[in-house]
């Protein structure tokens, strides 16, 4: 089994070519913790090119942020591409329940767009999976996580991630807890459409049986150098060049040691 410090490794070595369809307000923080991590970004989201993009890519992350209806467009045209080419999806649905909208292209997204992963936050789950009052803005609300996110990744057939002060991931057998990160981290706008983009670089190196595991150490290294840069930071504002500077210095052995993630039985 490969260690979170060895998928670091992996991405490091195959650099692997994002392709995000991405909102405004986190493209250049998501491109930035790409490279700081090793992985090739592209964000591009016009519809005359996102199917020759998409297969280019080893990995397309749909972050609906801030939904337009050509980028919903776009959203699908790429997945069908990457459906084609059996290369990962990872869908964040970034303020799910907020709005009808919202929730109507997040529900679609998920259930035609061939997703491998969807990485959110525990109100943007929770509203996947029909709970009431879930969101603040495209904030997540204090609302309790999905009760069972393991049965709900096999219902959907996906990989879920839920992130929070503890994070969560499961396929439809397993689940990982991972208590890596740091509270300066809510704080900074788009570290989680980050940590999305991040995790579709992780998938991008791994074998489809090793996915739960390669998510989970995304979740590991992107804690791990919220941790380093928040011991060094003053504030919001000094923290968020630190977190790419300890992205780029981080070390496989030190992940590894620094990693804290707890595995369930198999359901």
């Amino acid at each position: 089994m490969t260690t979170p410090g060895g998928w670091l490794d992996a991405v490091r070595r195959e650099r692997p070519l994002v392709m995000n369809i991405t909102n405004f307000v986190a493209m250049n923080f998501a491109a930035n913790v790409l490279l700081a991590v090793g992985a090739s970004p592209v964000m591009s989201h016009a519809r005359e090119e996102v199917a020759d993009m998409a297969a280019q890519a080893q990995a397309l992350v749909l972050n609906i942020g801030t939904l337009e209806p050509v980028w919903v467009d776009a959203m699908h045209m790429a997945a069908r591409t990457a459906a084609e080419r059996r290369i990962p999806v990872v869908l964040d649905p970034v303020g799910v329940g907020a709005t009808p909208f919202r929730t109507r292209v997040a529900a679609d997204l998920l259930a035609t767009a061939a997703i491998t992963a969807v990485r959110g936050n525990a109100g943007e789950l929770a509203a996947l999976a029909g709970a009431q009052g879930t969101m603040h803005g495209v904030d997540a609300a204090d609302a309790p996580p999905v009760a069972d996110l393991t049965s709900w990744a096999r219902a959907h057939d996906v990989l879920a991630i839920a992130t929070g002060a503890v994070d969560q991931a499961a396929d439809g057998t397993n689940s990982r807890e991972v208590a890596n990160g740091h509270p300066m981290m809510a704080r900074v706008t788009a570290t989680g459409c980050s940590l999305s983009a991040l995790v579709g670089a992780f998938l991008a190196v791994a074998p489809p049986a090793d996915r739960l595991d390669a998510s989970v150490a995304a979740l590991v290294v992107f804690g791990v150098a919220g941790e380093t840069a928040a011991r060094r930071a003053s504030g919001p504002g000094t923290f968020v060049p630190l977190l790419l500077d300890a992205l780029a210095a981080l070390e496989p052995d030190q992940v590894d040691a620094a990693a804290r993630i707890t595995r369930s039985r198999p359901a």
